[in-house]
């Protein structure tokens, strides 16, 4: 498993940097490779991408979800494991501070060859940029979901 971690500073408050980031269904706006991430309830989300002409379909779930702070999930279903964190962190009054951290197993000669050339580091860090990008041009969240998710035990992560 390939651990990512990447930060990136966003010329916005937490809570629309936070608040943006719940909009799982536009994540295909800013991240490269996302064709569709569709919300099936407040804990889990289907994905589709294509990566170097790889398809893949896959369920996360969130684990752990407390606004302006985290969001952490697991992949349950489908071709990709992996699992993630993505931190909030005030700065000050219109900045935040969003640090992604991701363990991917890749799958295939070709996800793992990508791996080992950096694809996937390049991946996420373009991701971020492009995220802070999307958030301050617009100057403000599409949407919010400030629920909490608490971690349960639900078996074994994928």
């Amino acid at each position: 498993m390939s651990t990512v971690r990447e930060a990136v500073d966003v010329e916005v408050p937490v809570h629309t940097a936070y608040n943006q980031w719940t909009q799982f269904e536009d994540f295909p706006k800013f991240m490269e490779g996302v064709e569709e991430v569709r919300q099936l309830d407040e804990r889990r989300n289907h994905w589709k991408t294509s990566i170097g002409g790889v398809r893949r379909e896959f369920d996360t779930e969130i684990v752990d979800q407390l606004a302006d702070d985290r969001i952490t999930w697991r992949s349950v279903d489908g071709d990709t494991r992996q699992r993630g964190s993505v931190r909030f962190e005030r700065l000050d009054d219109t900045r935040t501070r969003v640090e992604l951290t991701m363990d991917v197993e890749p799958s295939g000669m070709a996800e793992k060859g990508a791996d080992m050339l950096g694809v996937i580091d390049r991946r996420v860090k373009g991701d971020l940029h492009r995220f802070k990008e999307y958030i301050e041009q617009h100057g403000g969240e599409t949407g919010a979901w400030r629920g909490r998710i608490r971690p349960v035990d639900s078996g074994p992560a994928h």
